[in-house]
């Protein structure tokens, strides 16, 4: 039995399925019952937040992907969900962790947070793969509601880029990762196949939709006051710094998704045509 926490999100949803097809059985784990889960799926309503929750949906698993909450490792007691899912016969744990544990261990809400979680799982005598995925193409969801009624992006910093990963090659990836022992020790760094800027993710939404969205560009400061109003201050900050001044190690395309995978990561303009429905 594998275990699928952060089950309804964007990495987790196509897991679950990609697992299901390839036979095993599942149990998905997410705090509100989802809608559409695989025939045969099981599902188990927990909260990461608390440990004691996760106790029934360990029962008869032998691995567990482990995700962050959908808070970046904030708020979790990593070394209690670990000790939980030992107990329980747990033997294998995958885990999403992030980029930013290499290349901004400075930064207390990039780096350090999703750090101790790493180490929770690297000394729980568990065997483990810890996955580093980068910036997300599914972080442009943040625009679907102007996109929607306005066909625009509002973005800071139109023409600096990063190699966005699709949470869909995460996924395939981490399936493959919990399915075979090949992968145990290995951490894995996943990012898309070319830096794409804002101002190009515009373009190609626009042509997924057949019709022209348009790039307006934000000061750091309108960026900034945007972004506070829903993120701590500290998040912000180090999240402007990836986005208009990222570091050679956050630009360098990986070679890990086609290493595990087989093939090239997917680009951004291909996710934008898969989603496309989410724009219109």
């Amino acid at each position: 039995m594998i275990v699928v926490t952060g089950a309804t999100g964007n990495v987790g949803r196509p897991l679950v399925r990609a697992l299901a097809e390839a036979g095993e059985r599942v149990t998905a784990v997410s705090r509100k019952a989802p809608v559409d889960l695989p025939h045969g799926t099981r599902h188990v309503q927990a909260d990461l937040a608390e440990p004691e929750s996760l106790r029934p949906a360990f029962d008869g698993a032998g691995v567990l992907f482990l995700h962050d909450g959908g808070a970046g490792g904030h708020g979790l007691a990593p070394r209690a969900i670990v000790d939980v899912a030992k107990a329980a016969g747990v033997r294998r744990v995958v885990l999403l962790s992030s980029q930013g544990v290499a290349t901004r261990p400075e930064s207390p809400s990039h780096g350090g947070v999703m750090r101790a979680v790493e180490d929770a799982v690297r000394e729980s005598g568990l065997t483990w793969t810890i996955l580093r995925p980068g910036a997300f193409a599914s972080n442009a969801f943040a625009w679907t509601e102007s996109i929607r009624a306005e066909r625009t992006v509002a973005a800071p910093y139109g023409d600096v880029g990063l190699p966005l990963i699709d949470p869909a090659d995460i996924a395939e990836v981490a399936a493959a990762a919990l399915r075979k022992d090949e992968h145990t020790g290995h951490v894995y760094e996943l990012t898309g196949p070319a830096v794409v800027t804002p101002r190009e993710q515009a373009d190609a939404i626009g042509a997924a939709l057949g019709e022209p969205v348009r790039f307006v560009e934000l000061t750091r400061a309108e960026a900034y006051a945007r972004m506070a109003a829903f993120m701590p201050e500290p998040v912000v900050e180090t999240s402007l710094a990836v986005l208009g001044e990222p570091n050679a190690a956050e630009l360098r395309v990986s070679p890990d998704v086609e290493h595990v995978l087989g093939r090239a990561p997917r680009g951004f303009a291909e996710w934008a045509r898969r989603n496309a429905v989410a724009f219109r």
